[in-house]
């Protein structure tokens, strides 16, 4: 049995004794564990971090953890820092938040977050952390990747003041796509979801709420992003003459059928994709990766957004919880992972 890792302050380490972590492993679809391992030498310019929380991006991992990543997307797919390959065993997160331990002198003792997958502690050059910016508590700074993606999203959707705008999915990624729209002045945003207990969530956030069967018609902008062909089918008949349509789900391996052959043409519809990887076009000459995240961690002052966060389990307990939101995700948005 591997020993667990050493308290900061028990004693200088040596080459034959390096600093250990604990980490969560899939080792291959449906079966995950957690591992110890040793730590890369602390290079100059790097810093080693001690984690508060991760937190569980349930459609990307849950997708992971079936083994539902296509093989042509196995090297678009791979997270910053990212260990083995797909399907298993690899390590996979990107939802980190704690606290740097050693590194340059101006983090230290700072609350920062990273694009790691989920460890107890890592070492990590100290340009990929973002410091936690003042009223950004470090539990609710989990969602924080989740954020970049919706700002990316709704960079690429292009809406106007004033818009009409119906977010289809009311998942964590789905929430914060509403809750950015529902702050663009004059805009009337429309959360729709299958699960009625989202009324509330939409009402904390500020935004309308309806079930499909009664979603509002003829929307200028439509985001798609509940995961299903249905909730996209669905997107293609709420969008007004010549709206956008755009579709931030990922499907994984799964095939997508879609009415394109009833209203599409005659509304003169555009279906856009949008995905995190790639800044939007119109602002990639002037942002990059670390702008777009500093900007997500700004907006995560608001505590309404704490509502988002559904659920916590203690780090060790992480292979039961992600086989379970895996096979039955049940009212979870983001499950947070508490390293005790």
């Amino acid at each position: 049995m591997a020993p667990s890792p050493a308290p900061i302050g028990a004693g200088p380490r040596t080459e034959a004794n390096p600093l250990e972590a604990e980490a969560y492993w899939l080792l291959a679809p449906g079966q995950g564990e957690i591992r110890t391992e040793a730590l890369p030498e602390l290079g100059p310019g790097d810093a080693q971090v001690r984690t508060l929380y991760s937190g569980i991006s349930r459609g990307t991992e849950s997708l992971v953890f079936r083994g539902e990543v296509p093989p042509s997307e196995f090297k678009a797919m791979r997270a910053p820092f990212q260990v083995g390959d797909f399907p298993g065993p690899v390590k996979y997160g990107y939802c980190s938040v704690g606290q740097v331990e050693s590194g340059p002198a101006d983090l230290l003792g700072r609350q920062v977050f990273c694009l790691y997958p989920h460890q107890t502690r890592y070492r990590v050059p100290a340009a990929a952390l973002q410091l936690l910016p003042e009223g950004v508590p470090p539990g609710r700074a989990v969602l924080a990747a989740n954020l970049e993606t919706a700002v990316n999203g709704l960079w690429d959707a292009a809406p106007r003041v004033g818009d009409r705008i119906a977010v289809i999915g009311g998942g964590a990624l789905g929430c914060l796509v509403a809750w950015l729209a529902g702050r663009i002045p004059g805009c009337q945003v429309e959360l729709i979801d299958t699960n009625p207990r989202r009324a509330r969530i939409a009402a904390a956030l500020g935004v309308a709420f309806a079930a499909p069967a009664s979603a509002t018609p003829e929307a200028d902008r439509v985001i798609h992003a509940s995961g299903s062909a249905a909730g996209l089918a669905l997107g293609l008949c709420l969008a007004g003459f010549e709206a956008t349509v755009l579709e931030l789900s990922w499907y994984g391996t799964r095939e997508v059928a879609l009415p394109l052959g009833e209203a599409f043409h005659r509304r003169r519809l555009t279906l856009r994709s949008s995905q995190v990887g790639t800044v939007a076009t119109a602002q990639r000459a002037r942002w990059d990766y670390r702008r777009r995240m500093g900007l997500a961690l700004s907006l995560l002052t608001d505590p309404a957004l704490d509502g988002l966060i559904t659920g916590e389990d203690a780090f060790n307990q992480l292979p039961q919880v992600q086989a379970r939101l895996a096979r039955d995700p049940g009212d979870t948005l983001m499950h947070r992972i508490r390293y005790d």
